[in-house]
Parts: C-alpha cells; structure tokens; sequence
C-alpha cells in the first residue's frame, strides 16, 4: 500500500500521492469523461490514496469529484482539500458552503486561502470553521515563486496547518526558503506542479529511463519525477493532475518503494535540465 507521511500539526498519516483536478475534473455533465474520471478515483483509493485537491476557481470540477464520491460510495475514503478564492467575509462563507454543497461533504478536510487572496479576511473565517469542526486543517497556497515572499511571511507570522506550492526537478525555488521554513514552523507541505504544468514530463516521454532509476523502484519519468518532490523530507503530499486512469496508474505507484538520496537527486535534476 502507499506510504503514508504525518501531518506535523497532529500527527495523522496521509497519503502521499493525491490527485489534483485543476482542467482534468472540469468536465460537467459529459458521461464519457465522468466515467474515466470515476476510474481514475478507484486507482486512487485501491492504492491507498485519499487526497483530491480542487477549488471553485476549477469549473465544474468540485462538483464532478462530488458526484463520483457519491457515485463510487468513497466519502470515507477521500481526504477532501478545496479551497476559497474570492474576497470579503460573507463571499468567502458563501463560496465555502457551496463547495461543501458540490462535494456533498458534511465537511472539508484541508480549506486553503487560494494564491492568498484577501488572506487575512478568509483566515479568520477558517480559524473559526476550524474550531467550529465544519473543516479539519486549515492553509494557504500558491503556484509561482514571485509570491514566496508574501507565502514565507505568512508561514512565521500565523498558525496554519498547510501550505500549497509548486515544486519539481526544474522548479526549485521552493528547496532555499519555503521547505525549510515549513519543517522549522511544524506545516505540512503539499506540492502542486511536479511536472511543472506537463511541460517537463511531455519533454522526456521519449527519453529512454536510465539504468539509475531502477534503484529508486522507478519504471515511468513520471514516477521518477514524482519521488524526486516526495525525497524531500519536508513534503507531505504530491497532487499531479490527471483525467487518465492509466495515469493515475503510474502516478501511485511513486508512492510505493524506494526515494532518491542526495546524490541521485541531484542525477535527476542533471537529466532534466539537458
């Protein structure tokens, strides 16, 4: 089964491969694609995972995953991540009840404050959710580096139990300050952008898979890239994005076995950036 990584502010395991469902889970009504996207859940849970990561700001997405939940009878199963983008305190609370609503959740695992978007505002209604049990952790995320020095602010200045960054082999600007920072504060990390966008992983599809990476458990770049964020002491979970089962198939499977040391990490990051 899937290793599994303590929330530093309690202590629970999770999962440490997710699914993210930003574009991939936008799919509405179209049966087709709901139905490939309920497989690429039942990969997820049969391997142990639990994490799906979505946000109003992602279309119908929160809905679709709602619907599959219900559909595959996996509210149980899933540790449920979304999030509040929108300023001002009623807007905040309204759009937090209807994500509720669309994942037909009696409440939400992890509330994030999305690209910290009137920040303070929403962190107060989520200290208060949180006390209330009607979410379970609480955190802030972002998806570029030009905002670390707003995110690393918030990170020693308040209590929050997640933050959301971007992290792979070719975007490592998180490693100088934010990783750190978060193992020092007791904040669990969940990495968002592992192939950078598929832009990295499109690029060595067609590479053949050296010989080195048979030591780390690896048969895919994906799972390779994968456990290069995963090696990282400091992060708690990864939530690559996708709408294929067979996907999601090669993605868990970083999950399991062994993670590069130092040494091979720093072969991966050579291999990358040729």
């Amino acid at each position: 089964m899937m290793n599994k990584r303590p929330i530093p502010s309690t202590g629970e395991l999770l999962p440490v491969v997710g699914c993210g469902t930003w574009r991939t889970f936008d799919v509405g009504d179209d049966a087709a694609a709901q139905a490939r996207l309920a497989e690429v859940l039942k990969v997820l849970f049969e391997a142990g995972g639990s994490v799906i990561d979505s946000s109003p700001m992602y279309g119908s997405s929160e809905a679709v995953a709602g619907t599959l939940l219900t559909r595959l009878n996996a509210h149980q199963k899933v540790f449920v991540a979304t999030k509040v983008w929108t300023q001002g305190r009623e807007a905040g609370i309204t759009q937090m009840e209807e994500s509720m609503r669309r994942f037909q959740q009696p409440r939400i695992d992890l509330m994030q404050i999305h690209n910290l978007l009137d920040w303070r505002t929403q962190l107060a209604t989520l200290r208060d959710w949180k006390a209330s049990g009607r979410i379970r952790y609480i955190g802030i995320t972002h998806y570029t580096p030009s905002a670390f020095g707003d995110v690393d602010a918030i990170m020693r200045s308040e209590k929050i139990d997640f933050v959301q960054i971007d992290y792979s082999a070719d975007d490592r600007a998180a490693e100088d300050r934010l990783l750190p920072l978060a193992a020092e504060r007791g904040i669990g990390v969940v990495i968002n952008q592992p192939f950078s966008g598929g832009s990295l992983l499109a690029g060595l599809r067609n590479r053949p898979l050296p010989d080195w990476a048979q030591e780390i458990d690896c048969t895919s770049w994906a799972q390779v890239l994968l456990k290069y964020v995963l090696a990282h002491p400091a992060v708690t979970c990864v939530i690559p994005g996708t709408g294929k089962p067979e996907y999601m198939i090669d993605n868990v499977h970083a999950g399991v076995g062994r993670y590069p040391d130092a040494a091979l990490r720093k072969q991966i990051v050579a291999a990358v950036s040729v």
